[in-house]
C-alpha cells in the first residue's frame, strides 16, 4: 500500500519520542494507539511536571506561607493563566478547575440551572451529545419540571440547524451542545448556534471535550457563556477539567459544593462565599495535575494548533480513503467538517469482535456506543468501531489498521 508523505512542518518521529508509552509491544506487535478520543497519551514534560511536584514541592495551596506552599500556589495559578490564554478567556478568574467535563456540566446544571430555571422552561441539547451532556439535564428536568428537546441529526452526521431554529422560543433557557462529536467527529457550527440561542434569550454551554485538542478555541469570539473541557483529552492528566464561564453568570450562581477555600468567613449563623474562581473550588484541589496541565498546554502551543490540526486532517483523509473503500465497511458520520475521528461498522461482524482481533495485533481502537447511545439509535446500530487519531499517529499505522481489518474479515468470513 502506498503511504502519503506528510508535508506538515514538524518532526513526527521527534514528537513520537516524547510519548514513551508508544515505545512498547502489545501481544508481540508495536503498539498502534487509535483510542485518542477516549484519552490522549502524555508527553514527557507532563510526566516530569507531575514527578517534580511530588518530589520537590508537594504542599497545599493558597493558605500556606512557607516556601513549598508558595511555590505550589504559584505554579497552580500559572496553570490557570495558561488555560485562560488557551481559551482566550477575558480573565483567569473565569477559569474554574473541576474533575473533568462531566463535573463542569453538572456544576452548571446544578447551580445555574437549579437557581434560574423554573417549571415549563426548556433545555435544548443535540442528538450528538455524550451522555455527560444529556443525563445532568435530565436530572435537573425531573426535579424542576423542565422539558428537554434534542436537535435532530442528519444522515451525514451533521445537526439539522433549520429545525433547531424552529425549536427556539421564549421558553428556551439553556442550549447545551458539543463543539465536536466524540463518536462521529462532526464539528458543530457552535458560533452560529450560540448566536441564534442568544437571540432567543438562552444561555449556552459548549462541551469542548473533543474539540479542545484539535481546534483553536476562542471563547470570546464564540461568545460562549460556558465552555467545558477535560485535561486528559489535551495530553494532560486524568481527573482534571476546566469550566470557563462569563464572570456575570458565575457571580450570579450559587456555589456547587461547600467547604474550605470557597469561603471568606464562616460563623454558625452565616457563611460569606469567596470571590471567583475560588467560590467553585471547595476543598484541596487536584494540585499536581493542575500544575502538569500547564506543561501539556505549553507542549501543544510549542508545536502549534494549526500544525497539529493540519497533520491530523491528513491522517483522517488518508484513513477515510483507505478504510472507506473496503468491501463491507460502512462509515458512520461523514460531515463536511470533522476532527480526526473515524467510526465504521463491518457488515456481519460485531464491533466487539473487531476490537478484540485488532488488539491481538497491537492495535488499540474503541468499540461500542461511545457513551452516545442516541447517536447509535439514530443510525439503527448497536455501536461502531472508532479509530481516533492524534498528532503522534502516522500513515504507516493506518496501513496497519487496514491490514488488521482485512485479517478480521478473513477470520470472520
Amino acid at each position: 500500500m502506498m503511504t502519503t508523505t506528510s508535508t506538515i512542518p514538524f518532526d513526527i518521529e521527534r514528537i513520537r519520542a516524547d510519548f514513551p508509552i508508544l515505545d512498547q509491544e502489545i501481544n508481540g506487535r508495536k503498539l498502534v494507539y487509535f483510542d485518542n478520543a477516549a484519552t490522549t497519551q502524555k508527553p514527557i514534560p507532563v510526566i516530569e511536571a507531575l514527578m517534580n511536584y511530588y518530589r520537590g514541592y508537594n504542599a497545599n495551596i493558597h493558605r500556606g506561607i512557607h516556601t513549598l506552599a508558595e511555590k505550589a500556589t504559584a505554579d497552580f495559578e500559572a496553570s490557570r493563566r495558561a488555560v485562560r490564554d488557551f481559551l482566550n478567556a477575558p480573565s483567569a478568574e473565569e477559569i474554574i478547575f473541576t474533575s473533568g467535563t462531566t463535573m463542569s456540566i453538572n456544576l452548571v446544571a446544578q447551580t445555574y440551572g437549579r437557581h434560574f430555571l423554573k417549571e415549563g422552561d426548556e433545555i435544548i441539547i443535540s442528538g450528538l451529545e455524550h451522555h455527560s451532556n444529556i443525563v445532568p439535564w435530565q436530572m435537573l428536568a425531573g426535579e424542576k419540571g423542565l422539558t428537554i428537546r434534542a436537535i435532530p441529526v442528519l444522515e451525514n452526521g451533521e445537526l439539522d440547524l433549520y429545525t433547531f431554529e424552529g425549536m427556539l422560543s421564549e421558553r428556551t433557557k439553556i442550549v447545551a451542545v458539543n463543539h465536536a462529536s466524540n463518536s462521529l467527529g462532526t464539528v458543530n457550527p457552535v458560533k452560529e448556534i450560540i448566536a441564534k440561542a442568544h437571540a432567543a434569550g438562552a444561555v449556552v454551554l459548549i462541551d469542548g471535550a473533543q474539540a479542545s485538542s484539535h481546534l483553536d478555541i476562542d471563547v470570546q469570539d464564540l461568545d460562549a457563556d460556558f465552555y467545558a473541557l477535560s485535561a486528559h483529552k489535551i495530553y494532560g492528566p486524568t481527573g482534571l477539567g476546566v469550566l470557563y464561564g462569563k464572570r456575570a453568570l458565575l457571580e450570579a450562581m450559587p456555589p456547587y459544593m461547600g467547604g474550605g477555600e470557597m469561603i471568606k468567613e464562616v460563623t454558625f449563623e452565616k457563611t460569606t462565599y469567596n470571590d471567583l474562581p475560588y467560590k467553585f473550588e471547595a476543598g484541596t484541589p487536584n494540585i499536581a495535575d493542575v500544575v502538569a496541565l500547564k506543561a501539556a498546554i505549553d507542549y501543544i502551543t510549542k508545536i502549534g494548533k494549526p500544525n497539529i490540526a493540519a497533520y491530523e486532517h491528513q491522517l483522517l483523509q488518508y484513513a477515510t480513503e483507505q478504510i472507506g473503500q473496503m468491501d463491507g465497511i460502512r462509515l458512520i458520520g461523514q460531515a463536511k467538517e470533522k476532527i480526526s475521528v473515524l467510526s465504521f461498522v463491518l457488515e456481519g461482524v460485531h464491533h466487539q469482535d473487531i476490537g478484540i482481533i485488532l488488539d491481538q495485533q497491537g492495535i488499540a481502537v474503541r468499540t461500542g456506543h461511545h457513551c452516545t447511545q442516541p447517536v447509535m439509535d439514530r443510525f439503527c446500530i448497536l455501536g461502531t468501531t472508532r479509530a481516533s487519531f492524534a498528532m503522534y499517529n502516522t500513515m504507516e499505522e493506518i496501513d496497519k489498521l487496514v491490514a488488521g481489518l482485512q485479517r478480521v474479515k478473513k477470520l470472520m468470513a
